[in-house]
């Protein structure tokens, strides 16, 4: 109930929040912040070097090994740090260096970058706390926790959006949040480092360790590659554009993945041993993401014009089309993770990784390729690579349970097909409207009405199983 509560608050808290500061601020101050995303998460990243998640998976655990890991964290996130503080000069060079950027002041990008990564040595001294209130499942510490520290810190960077200091309110706002995370962390945590510390337990961990490393850097550049490609190559101004963009799609894609994300593989790994039935498992599991993910996404670009109007105001319209863009590749998201969960139910991780890392450099090479042909060009490419690689994730699924392609088509086309109907004919019916109001409450209601009645009428056991569940639970209320 604790887990629920928790990431409900922080998707009602971090919209609404989110809303105002973008109301406030413009694209071009989340472009700055945007621009420095990278190199934060994956200094971040080896900073924690994977030893936070095998600490927390460790069958067995003692003082010392908590004690290694935070020393350890402590110690690379201040090199890192030390790093990137006399790095940050280049790393404005680089985006400066460009037609797009020769008419904007990035000035303040070499402070603003050495202020944005103190963020992950805050966060390096809280990585063996967090571990602890994971292993000993203190869920409800872990939802108060983030209520607290997404409320404070929204609130610092809202106040100080509203006394003019732009996108330093929102640098100020990762930091506060880190800050308070950190301090809570240790105020709910009964552990405490101690010295002298020995580093021996980190060897034992650093062959599962080693593998999430890769991985969390390859998925992290992924997932970054085109916010620096497009300060590289275009404007801050279309940097803050694409991350409003992004940051809406991501948001509807991670909440079709939270469905499953505690589930699959636990799931999937009970039923390994037998072949045919990890496969119908597998595939009616892929049936209910179709089923949740299409509509929840084509429904978000049919209403994307109106919500961004309502919500942030008409400063983001450019946005709109990068959205839509986005929508009709998010799918992938929650499909890769389940490709990727059955993969390794298999102890294969590391075809997990060399996925990660072939799909990055075809990212890379497509979008530098592409640039000259403008940004919705390159976010295009970006979208047609994340949905042409999944017949790469199905190859080795197919490897490992047999499922064949068209297989995988017949259980996810049906629900696209038909969630794509109901918004097309949403559309048609509601072009005469023209109160964006009105307009946007009805295409929510006609479109969820008719995707309702197909799934219904073309008779979709996963629809009739998701109805049935609802009924039984409310019975049992």
């Amino acid at each position: 109930m604790w887990g629920t509560i928790s990431n409900g608050a922080q998707l009602v808290l971090g919209t609404l929040f989110g809303i105002f500061l973008a109301r406030i601020l413009s694209p071009s101050d989340y472009g700055m912040v945007g621009l420095l995303t990278v190199f934060s998460q994956i200094a971040s990243v080896l900073q924690d070097s994977g030893f936070r998640t095998a600490l927390a998976n460790r069958r067995e655990i003692v003082h010392e090994d908590y004690n290694a890991v935070f020393w350890f964290n402590v110690g690379t996130s201040c090199v890192m740090y030390l790093l990137l503080f006399f790095l940050a000069p280049l790393i404005t060079e680089f985006y400066q260096h460009s037609d797009a950027a020769a008419n904007q002041d990035l000035s303040e990008l070499t402070p603003l970058a050495r202020f944005s990564f103190l963020g992950f040595v805050i966060a390096s001294l809280g990585t063996a706390h967090y571990a602890y209130l994971f292993r000993t499942l203190q869920v409800k510490q872990k939802a108060i926790i983030t209520v607290i520290s997404l409320t404070t810190s929204s609130t610092i960077g809202l106040t100080m959006a509203l006394k003019g200091y732009a996108y330093w309110g929102l640098a100020t706002q990762g930091i506060a949040f880190t800050t308070c995370n950190t301090i809570l962390f240790w105020y709910f945590s009964k552990w405490r480092p101690t010295l002298p510390v020995s580093f021996h337990p980190l060897k034992e961990m650093f062959g599962f360790s080693s593998k999430l490393l890769a991985n969390d850097i390859c998925n992290n550049i992924n997932g970054n590659i085109l916010s620096v490609m497009l300060g590289r190559f275009y404007a801050v101004h279309d940097v803050g554009l694409y991350n409003q963009a992004n940051k809406w799609t991501s948001m509807v894609s991670t909440m079709v993945l939270g469905t499953i994300k505690d589930v699959a593989q636990p799931v999937l790994r009970n039923v390994e041993t037998e072949r045919e039935r990890h496969k119908r498992v597998f595939r009616k599991m892929l049936r209910f993401n179709a089923f949740m993910v299409f509509p929840a996404l084509f429904g978000l670009a049919l209403i994307s014009r109106e919500l961004i109007l309502i919500t942030v105001t008409e400063k983001w319209l450019d946005c709109v089309p990068l959205m839509q863009i986005l929508c009709a590749g998010a799918f992938t998201v929650p499909i890769q993770y389940l490709c990727a969960n059955l993969v390794i139910t298999k102890e294969r991780s590391d075809l997990v990784l060399w996925n990660t890392v072939g799909m990055g450099l075809t990212q890379i090479s497509a979008i530098f390729f592409s640039y000259p042909y403008g940004i919705h060009t390159m976010v295009c490419v970006y979208t047609a690579i994340n949905i042409a690689w999944l017949t790469i994730w199905f190859y080795f699924v197919h490897r490992e349970i047999g499922l064949r392609l068209w297989e995988a088509v017949l259980d996810l086309f049906p629900y696209a097909a038909l969630a794509a109907l109901a918004m097309v004919v949403t559309a048609f019916v509601t072009s005469p409207i023209e109160n964006i109001y009105l307009l946007l409450g009805l295409k929510i209601f006609i479109a969820a009405l008719l995707y309702g009645g197909l799934m219904w009428l073309f008779g979709s056991v996963t629809f009739k199983e998701c109805i049935s569940y609802l009924l039984n639970k409310k019975r049992a209320r």
